[in-house]
């Protein structure tokens, strides 16, 4: 039998469509739930908004990292594992419902949910908008109004029982997280899985970069970030090197050498990218570059110019061969 609840909450009512098992979860900082939900619009038709199982996943929520929607934590702290209630929120706790959707919308259609977002608060952003890009989400804008979340609880994990993202990091446990995501990495390159080991680097480096975005660029701290960035980079290259994405390792090691030109290790990757897509000259200058900058890789810059050397006189020679059956008169 369905029972009507108030959580002891202003504009929010409660109804438990089917019952949880089990003790209410005990919550701490860190704390995941995994749920799945629909929201509804309060009118006869109860019109449906957003439905998690349609997008073909379920939700996810770390207690006390300032989910956009508070409610939503409050809600799920009210429910046990198994559980199917019906929640009534009244705008004032309704308000950022667009902004959360839309996020929510452009993860599931694998985009950037921050694209195009300035750095300011969740209500200075919806100022900004002129449109979410969806119609629905707009009329909400322009007119809050009390809505209705469906939730099914599947699973509360304390902060020890699941991998943590990056994102749901503190800074403290960012840092710590480096050295081990660089030591599986290695890890990974020696058994020559290099996709993977390519991601563990990447992942590190966003710990780092999340980080040195509070500091203040080129001063103390920012550069000891920096220096555990840059060699993280060039692992993450020297695996795109070995699946062959010679372009993002160009991007990349581009980009480290802005900030640091006078990195030999950058320059030898970069020019190993230019040669395997054919460009001469700029992989001899980055090669005499490493050169001059250390010359203790003088013996590998040596073996590499041979290399690029021979391998331009036979696509020479190809190219001719090919340009000449071009050419040639068909036999009558």
């Amino acid at each position: 039998m369905e029972e009507t609840y108030l959580l002891n909450v202003e504009g929010v009512k409660k109804k438990i469509l089917h019952g949880g098992q089990g003790e209410l979860p005990k919550l701490q900082d860190g704390s995941k739930f995994t749920f799945h939900f629909q929201t509804l619009k309060d009118n006869f038709e109860r019109t449906v908004i957003d439905d998690s199982r349609e997008a073909g996943m379920p939700m996810e929520i770390i207690v006390g990292k300032m989910f956009k929607l508070e409610i939503w934590e409050t809600l799920l702290s009210s429910m046990r594992i198994g559980e199917v209630a019906e929640f009534w929120c009244d705008i004032i706790h309704t308000g950022m419902y667009a902004l959360v959707s839309r996020g929510m919308r452009r993860i599931a259609e694998g985009r950037d949910p921050l694209e195009g977002q300035k750095h300011r608060c969740g209500m200075g952003n919806m100022f900004d908008y002129h449109s979410t890009g969806y119609a629905d989400l707009d009329e909400l804008q322009r007119t809050p109004q009390p809505l209705i979340f469906v939730m099914e609880l599947f699973r509360v994990e304390e902060p020890s029982a699941y991998k943590r993202d990056t994102w749901a990091m503190n800074n403290e446990e960012k840092l710590a997280a480096v050295p081990v995501l660089h030591s599986e990495g290695n890890r990974l390159v020696l058994r020559r899985e290099f996709a993977q080991a390519a991601a563990k680097y990447q992942e590190a480096v966003i710990c780092l970069r999340n980080l040195q975005a509070k500091e203040k660029p080129w001063e103390d701290d920012w550069l000891k970030l920096e220096s555990l960035v840059t060699p993280l980079v060039l692992n993450y290259c020297q695996c795109q090197l070995e699946l062959g994405e010679y372009y993002e390792v160009l991007e990349h090691t581009t980009e480290l050498l802005q900030k640091h030109n006078d990195n030999a290790k950058a320059y030898f990757k970069r020019a190993k990218a230019h040669a395997a897509v054919w460009n001469e000259r700029e992989a001899r200058e980055d090669f005499m570059r490493v050169a001059h900058l250390d010359p203790s890789m003088a013996a590998a810059v040596k073996k590499e110019l041979k290399q690029l050397g021979e391998r331009m006189r036979r696509k020479h020679v190809e190219d001719r061969k090919r340009y000449q059956g071009l050419f040639q008169s068909p036999q009558g």
